[in-house]
This record gives C-alpha cells, sequence and structure tokens, in this order.
C-alpha cells in the first residue's frame, strides 16, 4: 500500500484515495487485514507527553540565584558551627519553597486531554459486516459507517454523503457546521474549507455518511496539533526573567563585596574565622531573603483577587505577565462574540425586516419602523416557512435545551420571537414529505398540508434559490421575478454578506399534491441574514485596551468578511480593520519572512482562515519583535500557541480541556472584558512588587554599609550575622508584603505598557534605594558611635544601640514608598490597613527579641539601658524626616515614579 501520494487526499478523488489504501468499501477490511496495517501504522491515539512530575516543580522552585547564594550561606553557618544562623537561613528556603511548590503542583498537563478522545467506540464495516470496535483499533484503509451524534475517531475521506454536517470548531474555530461532500477541493483549501474530509475529534450534527481512513494517531490533524503543543517552548515570564537579572547583580555585588571585606579585615590583623563570619554577615545582609518569600505571597494575593474576578491563574509567575502584555491575540467565536447563532435581518422585497435581540425575545422593525411581523404578508411568510423547513427543535418554552443545526436553531427562535410556534406550526400543517439537503442543488425542501393542497418550504443557498425562483412575495402578494429585480437581490446579498452575515434564501410554492418536484417555480420569500452576535460589552473592553496601550488582534478560522464586519463592531483597527487571510502565509516561515510581509503582518488588524501552526507562528512572530504576548483561545487547534505565548488565556465554560491546561490563565465567565480587569490586577501587581523591591533593597543596602563601613573604620562590628538575618525576616518582610497588598492607582490603565525589556529596578530607581539606604547607614552609624564614645556603652551594649536604631528606621523607612505627587500626611502608604498592621506586630516582634531574655541572648542583644533605647529610637526618626526631601525630589525629576507614573512611563 503506498504511504504517500502526489496530490493531498482532499485533493484526489474518492475512487482513487481507495485505490491507493487498498480499501474495499463494499465489504471492509479483513481481520488479517488490520492486523497487518496495525503493526505498519501503530495504534489509532496520541503519543503521550512527559508527565512533568513532582520533583520538576519542586526543581522550578529552587533554580533562583538567590536561593543558591542563601544555600550556600546556609552550609557555610553549619561549616563554622552557627547551627542557630543555618537553621534560620533554611527555614526560609523551606517556606518559600513550599509555597510555590504547592501552588504550581497543579500546573498544566495540557496533551493527557487529547487523549480523551481516542476513548470511544466507533462504526466500521469488517469482513462483509457493520461492527463496532475500539477507535484505537482503526487503520488507514478502513470504512466508517458516520451517523448524527457520532465523534469522528480517525481522519477520513467522505466516500458517501446524505445531507451530513460536521461541528469542527475544536480545530478551526468556526462556530458554524461545515456541509460536507463526496467532491475533491484545491490541494492548497485550507483546513476549514477541506468539505470531503472528517477530522478527528470532529462531531458530526446531522445526516449520514461514510469515510475511508486516511490517517490515525499521531498523523491526523488533531495529532499535527498536539505535537505542536508539545513542541512549544513555554516562554519564561517576564517576572521570572527580571527577578532572576536582580538576584544575578545582587550576588555578583554581594560576593564583590564580601571578598573585599574579608580581604581588608585580614590586611588589619583581623582573624581569618572572625572575618570569614562577617562575610557570611555580608552575604545575609546584601542579599534580601524576603525578596522570593514576598514576591511569592504577593503573587499568590493577586491570584485570589483575580480569581474573585473569574480569572483562575495557573501559575504564580503569570499573575503579573498580564499586566505586562502589550497585544492580545483573541479568537472571535464565543470570546468576542455570544457563539450562538441569531437572525438579525430578513431581506423582503422592497424592504429590510431588523431584530433586535433582548436575551430570547427581539423587538422587529421594517425599513426603521416598529412593526408586528404577524401584520405584514411577507415577513410572515418567510418567518413561518424558515420554522417549517427545519429538523431542528428548541422545545416547548425557552428555558428547555435546543438540538439541531444552529442556524435551524435560530430561524425557529426569530419564529418564536414573533409569536409563531414551530409545535403549532407542525401540528396544524403536518409533514408529508422532507427533501433532504442537496449538495448540487444546494437547497432542501419539506411539504406540508396546507389548506386544501400541499404547502412546500425551501431553504438553501441564496444564489440558489434566487435562481429557482419565478417570482417574488411582494406588499401584494407573489409577483414576478424580473431580470432587474434578480439584480437587486445579488445586489443586496453581497452587501449583506460584507457586513459579516450568513445568508439562507427562503421561498415556497403552493401545490394540489404532493410529489411533484419541491424546486420548480419558486416564491422568492426573502434571505434570511444570521450572525453570531458581538457581546455588548466588547467595544468598551477593547476601549479600555487601547486606553491602556495594549493592541487586539483577532484570530480567527472564520471567513474575511465575518471577520472583518465583527472586528469594525468591536473596534479592533478601527471602521476598516485591515485583514490577512491564512493562505496568505500557511506554511511559511515568519521568522525569515520579508521586510514587507513581517511589515504587514505586524500592522494586520485580523488573520481569518488561520490554521494552527499559523497562530503558532504568529505568537513566535509577535515575540520576536519584543511585544509581550496575550492569547486567547478554547478548541485544541488553540492549544500550542496557548502554550508558547507569554500569557495563555482559556475559556472556562466552552472551552475544551487541552486549551484549559495548556494555557496559564482560564476565565470562567468566557467574558474578554475580564482579561482587561485581570490586566489591571497585573499591572497593580507590578507596581506593588516594584514598591517593595525598592523598599527590601534601600533596607538591605543600609545593612551592607552599616558592617562595612564600621569595619572599614577600624570600629566593632555594628551587627551580627543572626541579628541581620532576624532584621531581614522581621521588619523587611512583614511591611513589604504589606505593600505588596496596596489597591493600585486608579489611573494605572490609562498609560501605556511597560517596555518589556525595562528592569524592575532602573537607573533613576537605583538611585533612590542608594540615597534612602545611605541615609539608614547614617542614621544607624550615627547612633552607634553615640553609644561607644558618647555614652560609653560596652561594645556588645553599642550593637544592641545600633540593633534598635536600625530596625526601626526600616520600619519608619516604609513612608517613604509613597508616590512623589502624594500628600505627606495622606497617601496610598498611610491609607494601607495592611501597612499599620505590619508596623505594629514588627514593633511587638523587636521588642520580644529585647525582653525575652532567651531570645536577646540567642541574638546577641544585652540590655542598653534607657538612654541607649532612647538613642536608638530617636535616631530612627531621622530616617522618614530626611528621607521625604528625596521622595519629593524624585518628583520633581522626569525619571519614572515609584509605582509608575501616572502619566506615560519611559
Amino acid at each position: 500500500m503506498p504511504s504517500d501520494t502526489a496530490q493531498p487526499r482532499h485533493a484526489e478523488t474518492a475512487q482513487r484515495v481507495v485505490e491507493d489504501l487498498q480499501a474495499k468499501p463494499g465489504t471492509g477490511l479483513t481481520g488479517e487485514e488490520v492486523r497487518a496495517r496495525q503493526s505498519r501504522h501503530g495504534l489509532n491515539r496520541l503519543s503521550r507527553q512527559h508527565r512533568k512530575g513532582a520533583w520538576q516543580i519542586l526543581l522550578h522552585q529552587v533554580r533562583s540565584i538567590i536561593v543558591w547564594l542563601l544555600g550556600g550561606a546556609t552550609l557555610l553557618s553549619f561549616t563554622l558551627g552557627d547551627v542557630a544562623e543555618g537553621v534560620a537561613i533554611a527555614c526560609v528556603l523551606v517556606f518559600n519553597t513550599a509555597i510555590g511548590f504547592i501552588t504550581e503542583l497543579r500546573a498544566a498537563r495540557s496533551m493527557e486531554a487529547l487523549l480523551r478522545i481516542a476513548e470511544v467506540r466507533t462504526r466500521v464495516r469488517r469482513d462483509g459486516k457493520v461492527q463496532m470496535v475500539d477507535a484505537q483499533d482503526l487503520v488507514p484503509g478502513d470504512l466508517v459507517i458516520l451517523e448524527a451524534g457520532d465523534i469522528v475517531s480517525a481522519d477520513l475521506r467522505l466516500l458517501e454523503t446524505a445531507d451530513i454536517q460536521a461541528n469542527e470548531s475544536v480545530l478551526t474555530g468556526e462556530s458554524a457546521p461545515v456541509a460536507k461532500s463526496t467532491d475533491p477541493v484545491p490541494a492548497d483549501a485550507t483546513l476549514g474549507d477541506r468539505s470531503c474530509m472528517a477530522f478527528k475529534g470532529t462531531a458530526i450534527t446531522q445526516g449520514t455518511g461514510a469515510g475511508v481512513v486516511t490517517a490515525t494517531g499521531m498523523d491526523t490533524q488533531v495529532g499535527r496539533i498536539s505535537a505542536l503543543a508539545q513542541g512549544a517552548e513555554a516562554e519564561v515570564a517576564p517576572l521570572e526573567r527580571r527577578l532572576d537579572r536582580l538576584g544575578h547583580r545582587l550576588v555578583w555585588l554581594t560576593l564583590a563585596l564580601s571578598v573585599l571585606t574579608i580581604g581588608a579585615g585580614i590586611l588589619r590583623g583581623h582573624d581569618m574565622a572572625v572575618m570569614i563570619q562577617t562575610g557570611i554577615a555580608l552575604a545575609v545582609a546584601a542579599v534580601p531573603e524576603g525578596l522570593p518569600v514576598v514576591a511569592t505571597l504577593c503573587l499568590a494575593r493577586g491570584m485570589l483577587r483575580m480569581n474573585r474576578h473569574n480569572a483562575l491563574i495557573r501559575q504564580l509567575s503569570s499573575v503579573e505577565t498580564l499586566g505586562a502584555a502589550t497585544i492580545i491575540l483573541t479568537d472571535k467565536t464565543g470570546t468576542l462574540t455570544e457563539n450562538r447563532m441569531s437572525v438579525v435581518r430578513i431581506l423582503l422585497a422592497e424592504a429590510d425586516l431588523a431584530l433586535d435581540w433582548h436575551g430570547k425575545t427581539a423587538s422587529f422593525t421594517l425599513d426603521d419602523g416598529a412593526v408586528e411581523p404577524a401584520a405584514d404578508a411577507r415577513a410572515r411568510w418567510a418567518l413561518t416557512v424558515g420554522a417549517l423547513c427545519t429538523n431542528a427543535d428548541i422545545g416547548a418554552t425557552d428555558g428547555d435545551a435546543a438540538s439541531g443545526d444552529p442556524m435551524e436553531i435560530a430561524l425557529l427562535d426569530a419564529a418564536r420571537a414573533a409569536g409563531l410556534e414551530a409545535s403549532d406550526l407542525r401540528r396544524t400543517h403536518p409533514e408529508l414529505a422532507e427533501y433532504a439537503f442537496d449538495p448540487e442543488l444546494r437547497m432542501m425542501a419539506t411539504e406540508h398540508g396546507w389548506d386544501d393542497g400541499v404547502l412546500v418550504a425551501i431553504k438553501g443557498a441564496p444564489e440558489a434559490v434566487i435562481a429557482r425562483s419565478g417570482t417574488e412575495m411582494g406588499p401584494d402578494g407573489p409577483r414576478p421575478l424580473t431580470d432587474a429585480a434578480r439584480a437587486a437581490w445579488r445586489d443586496r446579498l453581497e452587501r449583506a454578506a460584507g457586513r459579516g452575515l450568513r445568508l439562507l434564501g427562503l421561498a415556497m410554492k403552493r401545490a394540489d399534491g404532493a410529489g411533484d418536484d419541491p424546486y420548480d417555480g419558486l416564491t422568492l420569500l426573502g434571505l434570511a441574514g444570521l450572525s453570531d452576535p458581538l457581546r455588548p460589552d466588547i467595544p468598551d473592553a477593547i476601549e479600555d485596551c487601547r486606553r491602556a496601550g495594549v493592541r487586539v488582534v483577532m484570530l480567527t478560522g472564520d471567513h474575511a468578511a465575518t471577520a472583518r464586519a465583527i472586528a469594525a463592531q468591536a473596534g479592533i483597527g478601527g471602521a476598516d480593520p485591515h485583514v490577512m487571510e491564512g493562505h496568505e502565509i500557511a506554511g511559511r516561515d515568519l521568522g525569515a519572512a520579508s521586510p514587507d510581509l513581517r511589515a504587514r503582518l505586524l500592522a494586520a488588524d485580523v488573520f481569518a482562515r488561520v490554521e494552527p501552526e499559523t497562530k503558532l507562528n504568529l505568537v513566535a512572530l509577535y515575540q520576536q519583535a519584543g511585544q509581550v504576548v496575550a492569547m486567547t483561545g478554547d478548541g485544541v487547534n488553540d492549544a500550542p500557541a496557548l502554550k508558547k505565548a507569554d500569557i495563555g488565556v482559556a475559556m472556562g465554560k466552552r472551552g475544551t480541556q487541552v486549551a484549559q491546561e495548556a494555557a496559564h490563565m482560564v476565565l470562567r465567565d468566557d467574558a474578554f472584558p475580564t482579561i482587561v480587569v485581570a490586566m489591571r490586577q497585573g499591572r497593580v501587581i507590578y507596581d506593588n512588587i516594584r514598591k517593595f523591591v525598592i523598599y527590601l533593597m534601600s533596607c538591605n543596602v543600609s545593612e551592607v554599609l552599616v558592617v562595612s563601613l564600621a569595619i572599614g573604620a577600624g570600629l566593632p562590628t555594628p551587627l551580627l550575622p543572626l541579628q541581620i538575618l532576624f532584621l531581614n525576616l522581621v521588619t523587611d518582610v512583614f511591611p513589604a508584603f504589606a505593600l505588596g497588598l496596596g489597591r493600585g492607582d486608579v489611573g494605572i490603565m490609562q498609560r501605556p505598557p511597560r517596555d518589556p525589556k525595562e528592569a524592575i529596578v532602573d537607573r533613576a530607581r537605583w538611585w533612590l534605594l542608594g540615597a534612602l539606604g545611605a541615609i539608614i547607614t547614617l542614621v544607624t552609624l550615627g547612633a552607634f558611635a553615640a553609644a561607644l564614645f558618647g555614652l560609653r556603652l560596652a561594645p556588645d551594649q553599642a550593637v544592641t544601640v545600633a540593633f534598635v536604631t536600625l530596625s526601626l528606621a526600616q520600619l519608619w523607612n516604609v513612608f517613604n514608598m509613597r508616590a512623589p505627587d502624594s500628600a505627606v500626611l495622606r497617601n496610598e502608604v498611610t491609607r494601607n490597613p495592611y501597612v499599620w498592621a505590619a508596623l505594629a506586630l514588627c514593633l511587638t516582634l523587636i521588642g520580644l527579641a529585647l525582653w525575652i531574655p532567651s531570645a536577646a541572648e540567642l541574638l546577641g542583644l544585652p540590655d542598653p539601658g534607657p538612654a541607649g533605647l532612647l538613642l536608638g529610637v530617636g535616631a530612627s526618626l531621622v530616617t522618614v524626616l530626611a528621607g521625604q526631601p528625596v521622595v519629593w525630589a524624585m518628583g520633581r525629576d522626569p525619571a519614572p515614579q515609584l509605582g509608575g507614573p501616572r502619566g506615560a512611563e519611559t
């Protein structure tokens, strides 16, 4: 059996495919042939992606260079006999690792969901009889029988069709079922246009048929998507990249300071062991141990907030990533639209009947004037025929579940809104015969008893219905359909299609009896225009994105005209969106695209008829252009691009499990505006992270300077390693976490996204934290010197004074984190209740460390007396008094502010 063909299966005749696969449509394959082919092609199932184990997740938590440095400090502390210090640092590492591990343990296992597609049984013809077999046992050449409701279990070339339609939205994203036929299509036809094929994982919505298996397992279209998703490299989150860069800088700075200090101490004659301990103290002082903990807790808090707004985050770092997004690639069906077909306009002779929907009810206007459709003969006949010529069912009440073709359901809904119940019409005018959809004529018909004769109800492709009609229903009844009238109908048809409407022709004929040609001598009633209506809140959400400097681009499997119309209604690309079709870029290496094509791609507002590879390549293209990409999707076809995007957003209600588990975020309400809400929260989180990073690092800079300058000046070490660790875990962590819980600036969505390459701590912020750190350093060293030489305290008592001064100065430093343009006494920091709670807790813990004898002995904090305590408290207040002018000066500088500017960010 040949393995390759000159043409793809969809471009070959059915007979050629049968011959090439050595299939036997009449009897089916024999058991021996099935076993031979199964040994050659394998089972019809998708390959299993390696499951991400708990150990991999655990290693992800400890790969930070800050964690490595602290781990090294832990080992060195144990080596030197500083057990308490080593245990304390180890506890920090364990606590932070546990938070991240527990949160990410249930990360996406996207390809396992794909395997469920194969867990079905299917109807085949083998050994001359029809039998049910496990779908995984199908082989190329098998003859599969299809009926409405079946899930297609392999890729098939259709050999027989009878009014058969398939829902292929999981592959193409197009909501409307696709009519199938046996005729070959061009070799370059897109996936959604391959009408002679049925694909694994899609659903048969109506009709019957049969097809020969052309591909199984990973060779199917869904298998190719599986391979794409497995091969797509998930991007490292921007926050992870920034924190990693910051960590590298801190590590090298720490190592350099430690080596210089140890070397200087040895040259001045200090004991080497003492200098190594001092080096550890510097390492502990320089590295903000609380940074990983606070960042993790802040992100976890943001995750809970987003969850309350129906945005379920699957990975901690993704909380912030959405706030950095510069472009959103969104699908159309169900995200921008309501994912339901509705009749919104019926083109009648000399008039347009418009339907304005309000839930399940609709108001009708005829040429801009309100009308009762039953009062107009043209509208009444069109709605009646639409309700009769159908196999769908919407139940007796609005609450009943509907079944059938979405377009037929829409016709029934329109008739019900006009007061015409399909059940009543069918009871009074029973169906006498049905003529299934004829692919050649592109029409279907039903015959009904009507008065003393027969009414033939017809619907089908508008061009076909117009061509077979001899009269049209005018205001006063049927009248001849002239050539000029036909031209006018076709012109109206083109204009309506250009507005993105799907159109169905409606016609009727009266006959004396059943059995005549149903499509001869028709009376044209009208053209029903259907659309998947835009969600009412979408235009405002798109405008919010525009004001936030975030571009929205639509990716859809739908046709260009429909996509353009929806995009224009939504406000994507303005009144005339730039549309590119999938066939223009399918199969191209976009990374090597010419400058002209690259410019066109980056400027496009809509991509229509796109396939999975194209979506994946577009995500990569935008990322190469420096964009932070958010991508929405719900189908199997979206999984590779969702995984590749910086932030993949899946739909929670209608989304496939594959898409949900490949994504970073799941919208529980399937609403695009939820993305905007989550985006704002992401920006707030990043600003808060920036604030507490500046707070933590300014405190840690002061600790480094206090130790190194004291040693350089020949003074005793003012702080012991365990004291520094206590400060970093008490006076740093709780106020920093309180800053991370801030509500954010009200104007945060009125500024553009930050530069994706921008560091968390840029040049202006390095100057700020350096200045604040210097103030705390001078205050602490001043108090330490005053205790030694002014109060004549013993060195260990002077250390207590330095500890009190430094700990309180760091607490008061939290008030220097306000926005420069805010009031000194009334600002986002002083209004934050968590800040006051953190200060109260920290003051209590510092007091306990000083006055509980065992704690004071462990930390090396002997009582300095009332004068020493008063000196420490008084000196610490200088921090906030001297820090406010520094914050004010930063507000005068054009550089960015603490939490980002209120205007555009540079």
